[in-house]
């Protein structure tokens, strides 16, 4: 039986994915499980408090397989996507860095966010006997027309606070991330020696990271001089910067201290955002298909050009935009847009190429669909296997042991589990907060949701079909 059964689902990045993971958790509450949400680094921690259950997991990647051996040590089942293969690298990069043998085997079921992702997976060699199932990402809902109601109000509220804006998505983690070591590259401990592989560049050949950085960096420096001109160039108009979840904030900061309309916000879901600016500014950015998909005239400004990342890893949101490869070209296409003669890119081929990596555009969204999924995983299996009392203890040791592990490593400064690191992808979100956003999602949805929120330790929400929080 499905009831009671918990189904556990960190987030990682709270602005980026909380939200669409939230309606999620309510879906799988509707249907009778027990819907665990909060900060992933907080679940893991207390993984060993929590009955035997399904655990979704964002990633699979090499790091992952320490916690995984945990959960299904305890007993735990995993169910994973990738939050980052919809805008993907090439195969033989992406496998090295993306995805571990070493994990896959820990993994009952894949979930892909379209074909093009199905494919990507199909083509793993360790990809075993696993199904893998287009159900599409919980994010993508939110795009979808009878979602997109919950964020007029907030768009509204946005104009209202910034008057008519261009929104300006930055992507540039991999060479100005919060912290260096996440970077792909970092200085070399000896003066005069090589640069060391970063946190974004393990698993690539040395000569695609260095490849990758310098045309990153050099669009990172074209959009440094790109904000304060698009300020000169168009008076009446405000700016938004909205750095990448894990990108350092000083740099943007630092323009925006020099002009009097630039604004540095990384606050709230970015659809809202999406709907209330004049227009997007971006390159390679997620955010570019999303654009796409609301109807939002959105520029991917290419100032430098490299084809073997430009279409071998960006390709997806570059297409789906306007494209623009100078200044000039750029002004040009925003003085259009602002005075409504060019509205959001379309055409057959961007439509083709959209419809072939977002599943769930149409039907079931993609909640329903993963939550259908989880039912029939709990059918076939009514009695979740309860490993014996040994592996129990030595999961529970092993989950302290990794806790304490982490909490240690995390005082270093400049750690990439440091509290600072953790608050600024994961700002404290509150129950009254939690409760509010259920209240709208059951609003926007046809028939709504009768599910009640409350809070189980810090950062982590129980959600459950019954109204009444003590049953």
């Amino acid at each position: 039986m499905r009831d009671g059964v918990p189904i556990i689902i960190p987030v990682e990045n709270q602005v980026r994915e909380f939200d669409p993971k939230l309606l999620l958790a309510a879906a799988c509450a509707q249907r009778g499980f027990t819907a665990l949400i909060g900060s992933r680094r907080e679940i893991d921690f207390r993984i060993a408090s929590f009955s035997r259950g399904i655990y979704l997991s964002k990633s699979m990647t090499r790091r992952s397989v320490k916690m995984f051996r945990i959960l299904r040590t305890l007993g735990h089942e995993i169910v994973a996507w990738d939050e980052e293969a919809l805008v993907h690298l090439p195969p033989h990069v992406y496998y090295s860095r993306r995805l571990s043998p070493e994990a896959m085997p820990y993994i009952s079921h894949l979930l892909a966010w379209g074909q093009d992702n199905v494919e990507l997976f199909e083509q793993y060699p360790h990809l075993g006997e696993r199904p893998i199932h287009a159900t599409g990402n919980p994010r993508n809902d939110f795009l979808r027309p009878e979602l997109r109601s919950l964020f007029l109000a907030q768009a509204t509220s946005y104009r209202a606070a910034h008057g008519d804006f261009i929104l300006i998505n930055t992507n540039f983690n991999h060479v100005n991330a919060f912290y260096p070591i996440e970077n792909l590259f970092v200085p070399a401990a000896v003066p005069g020696e090589e640069p060391q592989h970063g946190r974004a560049s393990l698993g690539m050949a040395r000569d695609y990271a260095l490849g990758l950085r310098d045309h990153k960096q050099a669009l990172f420096e074209h959009f440094q001089r790109l904000i304060p001109e698009l300020e000169k160039t168009f008076p009446r108009i405000n700016i938004v910067v909205r750095p990448h979840p894990t990108e350092g904030h000083a740099v943007y900061e630092e323009i925006a201290r020099r002009c009097t309309r630039v604004r540095v916000i990384n606050e709230g879901n970015v659809v809202p955002w999406l709907l209330a600016a004049k227009a997007l500014v971006h390159n390679g950015c997620t955010t570019g298909v999303e654009a796409y998909v609301l109807g939002v005239p959105a520029l991917s400004y290419r100032p430098h050009v490299d084809d073997r990342y430009d279409d071998g890893f960006y390709r997806l949101p570059n297409r789906a935009s306007h494209q623009c490869f100078d200044f000039a070209e750029l002004m040009d296409a925003l003085q259009k847009i602002l005075a409504g003669k060019l509205s959001a890119a379309d055409g057959a081929e961007r439509k083709a190429l959209v419809d072939h990596h977002l599943a769930a555009q149409e039907g079931p969204l993609s909640v329903e669909r993963i939550a259908n999924l989880l039912e029939e995983i709990v059918a076939g299996r009514p009695e979740l296997p309860s490993p014996p009392l040994e592996r129990r203890v030595a999961g529970r040791l092993a989950a302290t042991k990794r806790r304490w592990g982490k909490k240690w490593k995390g005082r270093k400064r400049g750690a990439h589990n440091s509290p600072e690191f953790h608050r600024h992808r994961y700002p404290p979100i509150s129950l009254t907060q939690v409760r509010s956003r259920l209240a709208t999602l059951g609003d926007a949805l046809p028939g709504g949701f009768a599910v009640h929120a409350d809070q189980v330790a810090e950062e982590i929400f129980r959600l459950r079909r019954d109204a009444d929080p003590q049953a």
